[in-house]
């Protein structure tokens, strides 16, 4: 098994190394690729040092089985067929080919085998913040059709990059020693701030960020759903929240949709709050799973659920979610059914 990692100095590109080490995941030979500004660094992995290479239109992906994308939308798009024109499979972290109906968009916890058809040879990663509220959704979904939903995400600085958690951090040092706040990676200082705006807006007032969570979810989940989005960009360092109001078919109890997440793969339950136990930034990052709590009854619906989660935004948002389709492509093969 050959693998390869494109844009390996980025934070979802470390964090694909770190993830891969982690689950021992059965890689005989890792090939990093980078930009001109990050070629010629060097990164270790399982005990070696490995240097990333220049991504170049070349063969060096001749004989790489799969190949986990995080370079930006549109170096994706300019080297999607090199990278698959020998066949490898691509697991693109970008925007580039979400919508694309030839390109499946996979959460191995709802639609997996949706990854085993893809005709050009790309399966892409969705949005983070629609990672993780489907992954909670999918069991609900179960119990009854979910008809709408409305969801606010608290998104940190990660879910802009390492260069956005640095100035964070940075933000937060100059305001402390009365220095003038360096402002760069948002419209506005983020430190001691929320800032009602990821990405840019569209014609309808929504962003991008928040018609990701429409147009993806529905692609996911196959289904006719309909969600309205507000994401906040707020001062956490890593792990995304999402506040969630969700509108079923039939009306569920909340004990049943606590039954339904406990069991549920990719999920903790964390909801306690007579003990204040429920989940928050500070706590989930690092984890693998998403964690859910405050879940109650909508009081303006009587079919309606709210509850609130937490997750971290470069692993499973991200890296992890990939990593998870590489490993059943995996599992399938073994099994002959790929």
């Amino acid at each position: 098994m050959r693998v390869a990692i494109v844009g390996a100095s980025g934070a979802v590109g470390q964090e694909f190394i770190r993830v891969l080490e982690q689950r021992n995941f059965p890689v005989d030979e890792l090939v990093l690729f980078g930009s001109s500004r990050s070629a010629g660094r060097k990164y270790m992995f399982k005990g070696r040092e490995l240097e990333v290479k220049l991504l170049a239109h070349n063969d060096d992906f001749r004989g790489i089985d799969i190949a986990f994308t995080s370079a930006g939308a549109s170096a994706s798009r300019e080297f999607a067929e090199t990278i698959t024109r020998y066949g490898t499979v691509m697991i693109d972290n970008s925007s580039a080919f979400r919508m694309d109906p030839d390109v499946p968009l996979v959460v191995p916890e709802c639609n997996a085998a949706d990854a085993l058809v893809r005709p050009r040879g790309i399966i892409a990663n969705p949005n983070c913040t629609t990672i993780m509220m489907v992954v909670v959704l999918q069991p609900i979904e179960r119990l009854s059709h979910i008809k709408r939903i409305h969801v606010a995400s608290y998104q940190s600085a990660s879910g802009a990059g390492a260069q956005a958690m640095a100035e964070l951090q940075q933000q937060y040092a100059e305001i402390n020693a009365g220095k003038p706040v360096t402002v760069e990676k948002f419209a506005y200082q983020l430190a001691y701030n929320v800032i009602p705006q990821i990405d840019v807006f569209t014609d309808n007032g929504y962003t991008k960020e928040e018609m990701k969570m429409f147009n993806e979810t529905r692609k996911i989940l196959h289904s006719d759903v309909r969600c309205s989005a507000m994401c906040v960009r707020i001062s956490a360092l890593r792990s995304h929240s999402e506040a969630v109001w969700i509108e079923t078919e039939k009306p569920v109890s909340v004990e049943e949709v606590r039954q339904a997440l406990a069991s549920a793969p990719g999920v903790t339950l964390q909801d306690d709050p007579a003990n204040k136990s429920y989940p928050m930034p500070l706590f989930t990052g690092g984890k693998d799973n998403i964690f859910v709590g405050r879940i109650r009854k909508d009081l303006t619906c009587d079919n309606g659920i709210t509850l609130w989660l937490s997750g971290d935004q470069i692993r499973k948002g991200a890296a992890l979610n990939a990593v998870q389709i590489a490993e059943y492509l995996i599992k399938c093969q073994k099994s002959s059914t790929l």
